[in-house]
Parts: structure tokens; C-alpha cells; sequence
């Protein structure tokens, strides 16, 4: 019976405790207003940021200039189709290539298009004719606008030229010579193509585990600087058992998180018509186990910040780094494996991957059970990490505690031994 009161009293102690310690961690991250930056500020202002930038999706009016060495209507034909095209404007037609070669290096034009003298001749005589294109390879959507628009209209003109010379007995027999293999495109899940519907999802992810590593860094480095021993846990008795520190700190962070994510991931998205195919709920039993992952991490990591400007120091440049890895900018597969392995260290690999797959692309969690599965495997192993952590600093300060107390006890005994 006594055995049974006393685990009542610890546990009514632990969760006493737990709540104390959430308190005082929510009262810590109001008081601190770095870390409301990063909390707040951060993740409400860089995905509305992110999103106007990108908000136009693709590249329009992409700027050209034609070389027309034939001088002819088929090349005059062709120039216009392809600035009647949205993704192109062409802003000039120059008398030679030096001419615009000058224009690509003082930015008035991002591609030529060049046609030979013969081009004409070749149409005509039933030979195949060439054009020439050149690109300012520094931005690859001005690449995609001027090759996709110089190829639409390269592919219409030349069947239009094909039943002009040969002219088949009935229409159906035209169609059939001209596209005897029928195709149509079909853009799954970004049918615009969009650069914002593509990336801002990913951003949106890493954007949470960036500023929780930061702002928990933050604390951590700060909770150094100002503790009696520069150690992470105060000495403070409510302070004493490492799991209602875990527990307390992580449920402070979720539920201001819970808020952030609301923002960012559904109202942000629909402010700016991003794809939202996913299930709600699938989408949120996604984002638990990942929240917690960057939750425990965080703390993990705060343990070796020794000052307040830590974590900016270590963290802000690892967030392009990490953004490569998840494989959105760049596909996994071509990935070297050091580097993949590595990605799959941080819950933004798998989190960017499932939500993507969630959020845009309509799959259920069951499709993404690998990333999901990961993400829970990240919970804990980052939650033992964060134990040990945390239980050495308790360890580390009763130690310097009790060596404190000890010399205080023996200056006093000596104190008195002398003055007797």
C-alpha cells in the first residue's frame, strides 16, 4: 500500500512538475524577443514572402532576339508564331550574331534565335532545315520558355510545309501522314507548371525545423549564459527528473507550433491558390510525428549551445544545404549516397517528401508509409538523445551543486576552527 501512495505521489509530482516546467518555458519564449522571432515572425512572414515572389508560377514574355540571315516568309513566319507565343517576346531581329551577342550581354535579351541563309532553299528543295538556338543559361525557366515555344512552332510549321508538298486524297489521310502517332501532354498534379506550386510547399516545410532549431537553440544558449553553472537545467528542485523536462519543454513548443503550422500550411497555400490536394486529416497525422522529430532534435542540438548566437552561427546556412537533400530541387536518386544518407539525419528529407506527396499530389498516408514510418523512427531516437542530454546537465549541475556546497561547508568549519 505504501509502495502504491508513494508511485501515486511521483507520478502527481512528475505531472505537477511537467506543467511547471510548460509554463515557465512558454513564459521563457515570450520574454525572449529573438526567440519570438523566430517563432513567430520567421515562420508568418517567409511563407507569404516566399509565395509573392513566386506568385506569377512561370516565366512569361521571356525576351529573345532573332538573327534572320534568310530573310525570308517562312523565317518571318516563324519569328511571329513565336512571339505570338505567351513565353516569348521577341524584342529585336538583328543583322548578324555580334549584334546579339551584345544585346545577351547587356541583358536586353536572354536567347537568340538563329536562322542560316539556306533555310528557306532547304524548306523548299525538301531538305531538312536547321535553326539555332542560344540561351543565357543563367536562369533555366528563360531555357524551358525559349526551347519549348522555338519547338511548338517548329513541329506546326513543319506539317503545315508536309501536306503543302504532299497532298493526300482525303483528309483523313492528311491527319493520318501528318501525325500518324497522335500525342497529347498531360502535366499531372501542376498542370500550370507552376515554380511556386513546385518549391513554396518544400519551403514551407524546412521552414519549421529551421526556426524551431533556432529559436530552441536560442533558448538553450541563453539558459547557458544566465544559469549559476552555464549548464542547460536551472537548479531547481521542480527541474530534477529529466522526462517532465522533456515532456514540459516539447509540449510548450507544440502547441505554439500547432498555430504555426495552421498558418503556413493550410491558410498560406489557399491565400495563394496553392495545390491543396491532400486529406486534411492525412495531412496533419503527417505533420505530428514530424513536428515532434524537429521538436527533440531542436532540443538535442540546444544542449551544445553555449551562447545565445550559437545557433545562427552553426544553423542558418545549413538551410539551402537541406533543401537540396530532400530531394526536391534535385532527384534522390542522383543524390551520391554519403549525401542521401546524411539528408535522412534531419526530419525535412522525409518531411518535404511525404507532405509533397500528401499535399499536392492527393496520396493518402498509407502511400507514404516509408516516410511516415521514418519520421516516427526520428521521434524516438531524437527523444533519447534529448534524454541524455538533458540528464547529464541534471548530473552536471548537482555535481557542481553539491562541489559548491561542500567548499561552502569546509570555509565555514575552517572559518570557525580559526576563530576558536
Amino acid at each position: 500500500m505504501n509502495t502504491e501512495k508513494r508511485l501515486r505521489h511521483i507520478i502527481k509530482e512528475g505531472i505537477i512538475d511537467s506543467f511547471y516546467i510548460w509554463k515557465e518555458e512558454l513564459r521563457n519564449v515570450f520574454r525572449d524577443e529573438g526567440v519570438l522571432i523566430f517563432f513567430f515572425l520567421v515562420p508568418l512572414i517567409y511563407p507569404v514572402l516566399y509565395a509573392l515572389i513566386y506568385n506569377n508560377e512561370v516565366v512569361r514574355e521571356a525576351k529573345m532576339v532573332v538573327v534572320d540571315q534568310s530573310d525570308s516568309y517562312l523565317s518571318r513566319e516563324f519569328t511571329r508564331r513565336v512571339n505570338a507565343t505567351p513565353d516569348v517576346q521577341v524584342v529585336a531581329v538583328c543583322a548578324d550574331m555580334a549584334e546579339a551577342k551584345k544585346m545577351l550581354d547587356e541583358k536586353k535579351a536572354y536567347g537568340i534565335l538563329l536562322f542560316p541563309s539556306e533555310f528557306s532553299k532547304d524548306l523548299h528543295t525538301g531538305k531538312q532545315a536547321k535553326v539555332s538556338l542560344y540561351c543565357d543559361m543563367s536562369s533555366l525557366l528563360f531555357y524551358k520558355a525559349f526551347l519549348l515555344s522555338a519547338t511548338e512552332v517548329s513541329l506546326e510549321l513543319g506539317k503545315e510545309i508536309t501536306a503543302r508538298n504532299n497532298p493526300a486524297s482525303t483528309d483523313e489521310l492528311q491527319q493520318i501522314i501528318l501525325n500518324p502517332i497522335p500525342y497529347e501532354s498531360v502535366v499531372m498534379f501542376n498542370s500550370q507548371s507552376g515554380f511556386a506550386s513546385f518549391l513554396v510547399p518544400a519551403i514551407l516545410i524546412l521552414v519549421i525545423q529551421q526556426t524551431l532549431i533556432l529559436g530552441i537553440g536560442m533558448l538553450g544558449g541563453t539558459a547557458r549564459e544566465r544559469n549559476r553553472f552555464h549548464s542547460l537545467v536551472p537548479v531547481n528542485r521542480r527541474y530534477s527528473g529529466t522526462l517532465r523536462i522533456v515532456f514540459g519543454k516539447s509540449l510548450a513548443y507544440i502547441i505554439l507550433y500547432t498555430v504555426v503550422c495552421l498558418w503556413a500550411l493550410a491558410i498560406v497555400p489557399r491565400l495563394f491558390s496553392l495545390p491543396q490536394a491532400g486529406n486534411p486529416w492525412d495531412v496533419m497525422l503527417f505533420i505530428l510525428p514530424y513536428l515532434f522529430a524537429c521538436i527533440f532534435l531542436s532540443m538535442t542540438l540546444s544542449g551544445f549551445m553555449t551562447t545565445r548566437e550559437s545557433p545562427m552561427l552553426v544553423f542558418v546556412f545549413t538551410s539551402l544545404i537541406l533543401l537540396f537533400l530532400s530531394g526536391v530541387s534535385w532527384p534522390m536518386h542522383s543524390i551520391p549516397p554519403f549525401w542521401r544518407a546524411f539528408g535522412y539525419l534531419f526530419p525535412s528529407t522525409p518531411g518535404i517528401q511525404g507532405f509533397i506527396r500528401i499535399n499536392s499530389t492527393g496520396a493518402t498516408l498509407s502511400e507514404v508509409a516509408n516516410e511516415y514510418r521514418l519520421l516516427w523512427i526520428q521521434v524516438g531516437f531524437y527523444f533519447v538523445t534529448a534524454f541524455i542530454i538533458y540528464r547529464y546537465q541534471i548530473i552536471r549541475s548537482q555535481k557542481r551543486l553539491g562541489i559548491q556546497c561542500q567548499y561552502l561547508k569546509d570555509k565555514r568549519s575552517g572559518g570557525g576552527n580559526n576563530k576558536s
